[in-house]
């Protein structure tokens, strides 16, 4: 018999609620079949840890006196975006440090940016405020130099338009003759290693693969508080090939999330560095997903054998735009720290941590076990397969030319 969010919810509120994590409901799907699992357990949980480039923070700093509208500001000398109201602005994970990291005595470091300034409010650190601005009659203040933090702040407001995403590459070096140095790391010449992403059977969206329960108004886990989804992130993607279970084969489909900064510790957010690359934030997110019938509780099962991840040269076919053809790897075979490619034993590495996936999914389990946390039903449906919605690249025509 299909259960109901509502259903589910009153459960968790009486303390009956049977809540499991992504790898304990694998074991109860393998002993007693998806049907009943359904029936007996109520809540799934899903936990990752990794770098999310498309991160950031809408902050209001409040108002200085005289009122000032800001047109240019830093926050520990790292450009934010000012083209709000007066005093909103925007503060990007990966905007680097004003100070030019390729022209210092570590070229290439990246060692402080804008998920660095994230990291630093929530751990109620002094973050060095520089404004300036025009001035006008309303707002005539043009300068302001002062150390602010988050308890300071009206709001804070974590908004990604791109995290999760449903699965990713492994990513190697084949044909340049020196390390590489890209998001997913450095990459050794001769496929001297292969770095890949994702917490395989843990990961969120790849326990709800066609967004059955997952969609706009769904609270999540995220960075140590509560947050929600607010739309299908950027590059989502709903035409990739999968798997007979539902999996993606390739990078798919993505989350659109915030929550509130001030409920966040940095246990869960993180700013990372990429040495040759830039930096990002690392963000902890779990998701809970509600077992509403047999089908959901066989996509929740998915094993790290069952998903497969695409090996991508990102020496040159991944800047050139090429798909690539260098075969396939399971979660299981990359989680065991070497594979075979191209005849060669690999070792491999990940950038996301499976640790910190188990900690968050037990976390956000234990918080519904005890009524902390309840299910939201979504008030709109994320785009999923056969809705048409397609990664598009930009496609690049003179500037002279013109459409009518």
């Amino acid at each position: 018999m299909p259960k109901t969010i509502e259903e589910i919810n009153e459960r968790i509120r009486k303390g009956q609620a049977v809540v499991v994590t992504a790898e304990e409901i694998i074991d109860i799907v393998d002993e007693k079949g998806a049907k009943k699992a359904a029936e007996e357990v109520d809540v799934v949980t899903t936990g990752t840890f990794g770098p999310m480039c498309s991160s950031g923070a809408f902050l209001n700093t409040g108002h200085v006196k005289p009122r000032m509208k800001i047109q240019k500001a830093t926050l520990n000398d790292v450009p934010v975006y000012c083209g709000l109201a007066a005093v909103d602005v925007y503060v990007g994970a990966t905007e680097l440090k004003k100070a030019d990291p390729l022209n210092s005595v570590f070229p290439g470091e990246f060692k402080y940016g804008g998920g660095h300034v994230i990291e630093d409010l929530v751990a109620g650190k002094d973050v060095v405020f520089r404004a300036s601005a025009y001035g006008t009659d309303c707002y005539p203040r043009k300068h302001v130099e002062t150390l602010i933090r988050l308890e300071d702040m009206n709001e804070a407001v974590l908004v990604n338009p791109r995290n999760l995403y449903q699965n990713y590459n492994v990513a190697v070096n084949v044909n340049a003759k020196r390390p590489i140095y890209t998001y997913m790391g450095i990459l050794r010449p001769g496929i001297g290693n292969a770095n890949y992403s994702t917490s395989g059977q843990l990961s969120p969206l790849l326990n709800d693969p066609l967004f059955k329960t997952i969609g706009i108004g769904t609270r999540i886990f995220i960075g140590g508080g509560t947050g929600y989804v607010y739309w299908q992130g950027t590059q989502h993607e709903t035409t990739m090939p999968r798997t007979e279970g539902g999996v993606p084969r390739v990078p798919s489909g993505t989350l659109a999330v915030c929550g509130d900064l001030k409920n966040m510790n940095t246990d869960y957010i993180r700013g990372a560095s990429f040495r040759g690359y830039g930096v990002s934030l690392s963000v902890g997110i779990g998701i809970p997903i509600p077992l509403l019938n047999e089908e959901i509780a066989r996509f929740t099962a998915v094993k790290d054998e069952e998903i497969v991840a695409p090996i991508i040269d990102y020496s040159e076919d991944y800047p050139k735009c090429i798909a690539g053809g260098l075969g396939e790897l399971n979660y299981k075979q990359l989680r065991s720290g070497k594979v075979e490619i191209n005849g060669k034993e690999v070792l491999t590495s990940a950038l996301s941590s499976l640790s910190k996936a188990r900690e968050i999914a037990s976390i956000l389990k234990e918080s519904i076990t005890k009524g902390e946390f309840e299910l939201t039903k979504p008030v709109a449906p994320i785009p999923t397969v056969g809705s048409g919605c397609k990664f598009k690249s930009c496609k690049e025509r003179p500037l002279e030319e013109t459409e009518n």
